[in-house]
């Protein structure tokens, strides 16, 4: 079994000529500001990744779907990052559609047919805040709510279509707020876009400055969500941080997985430094894929989300120890000579960034293992 085929392989099954046409397009290119990766992503049809089949989607199973991250991401780290994001708002949609007898179906098969990309409002990128917690304000107004408040960094900034945005509403008993998902179109008068990303990493994933000024949503745009006391998710949510941990586990497993390609190509170092680099990011990559084989076995709730999070958590301490030796192995001049070295190894950092943090979950992950229901901080 060739080194990365079976995803590639899925990848060109799902989205056609799409790798084809990311191999052709230098790594530098498609890591800086203004990449050509989102256009290709979204001609080649992912958009509708996750979308099921009878809502005009491609239908995706979790595995597929991870394959296809960790493709992407061994050759642009920031597509495999910035449509992740896309992925995670679609998720929630998604599995709103199954219980819901609202309008959820007609926005998922116009995502789908019109190939739209969807950017996430969620608090990711702020210190010291949930990721449940509301980034922005609601305030009831004629025709729906008023959203003001500011995203950033957000992926997809420039390419998106819809923007997600976590919110606090009234509840509909009158007894308080709630949160809710606010879909945003990011043509509403009220938007707008500023340059935030000033780190050549990962620059090709749009983490730009969003900011909304009173901008109109419909209440039909609005979808409500609950916790439960102590932070426990409700199923939407679940759903969706699961979709979130394991696809962006797999595109980061794909950036460092470009890096040991190179080494592989190269023939560096002994065959036992080489083959270790691949057992290490092969058992990684098993972790994931049988957390995606649970799903699809309908387990659900938090015990599948804790796995997630413990296979994302150890991933990182396997990505920081393969990249540090592929680097090593390809040697210096390589690093000197070729931009894409630093690239790569530079952009696998930032799993360690995205929420929630290892430090916020240690206690809700080793009340988890004691027995207790899993919240996020």
């Amino acid at each position: 079994m060739k080194f990365l085929l079976k995803e590639r392989e899925t990848l060109e099954a799902l989205l056609p000529g799409l790798d084809a046409q990311l191999a052709e397009t230098s790594v530098v290119e498609l890591e800086q500001s203004g990449s050509p990766g989102p256009a290709l992503f979204r001609a080649a049809g992912g958009p509708a990744l996750l979308i099921p089949d009878e809502h005009a989607g491609l239908g995706a199973t979790p595995l597929e779907a991870v394959r296809v991250q960790r493709a992407i991401g061994s050759r642009s780290p920031s597509l495999a990052v910035a449509t992740t994001m896309h992925h995670f708002s679609l998720a929630s949609l998604v599995e709103l559609s199954y219980t819901s007898s609202g309008f959820e179906w007609m926005l998922l098969e116009g995502i789908a047919r019109d190939r739209r990309l969807v950017a996430s409002g969620f608090a990711e990128g702020r210190p010291g805040q949930g990721i449940l917690e509301p980034t922005m304000e609601a305030r009831p107004c004629d025709g729906g709510f008023a959203i003001s408040g500011i995203k950033k960094p957000c992926s997809l900034a420039r390419s998106m279509d819809l923007l997600t945005a976590s919110v606090s509403v009234p509840r509909l008993d009158g007894d308080g707020t709630q949160m809710a998902v606010a879909l945003v179109p990011s043509n509403a008068d009220g938007i707008e876009l500023r340059p935030f990303w000033n780190t050549w990493a990962l620059a090709g994933a749009e983490s730009d400055e969003v900011i909304l000024r009173d901008v109109v949503v419909p209440e039909d745009l609005l979808i409500r969500t609950e916790t439960g006391v102590g932070g426990e998710l409700d199923e939407l949510q679940t759903s969706g941080f699961l979709w979130f941990e394991l696809l962006m586990t797999a595109s980061y497993l794909g950036a460092a997985s470009g890096l040991v390609e190179r080494v592989l190509g190269g023939e560096k170092g002994q065959p036992s430094e080489r083959v270790a680099l691949v057992l290490e990011l092969e058992s990684a990559m098993g972790a994931v894929e049988g957390v995606c084989r649970a799903m699809m076995m309908s387990e659900k709730g938090g015990d599948i989300l804790g796995q997630s999070l413990a296979v994302r958590y150890a991933t990182q301490g396997v990505i920081a120890r393969v990249v540090t030796s592929a680097v090593e192995l390809l040697g210096g001049m390589a690093f000197i000579s070729s931009p894409e070295v630093a690239q790569l190894a530079v952009a696998t950092q930032a799993l360690a960034f995205h929420p929630p943090s290892r430090s916020r979950m240690t206690e809700p992950l080793l009340g988890m293992f004691s027995g207790e229901p899993l919240a996020v901080a």
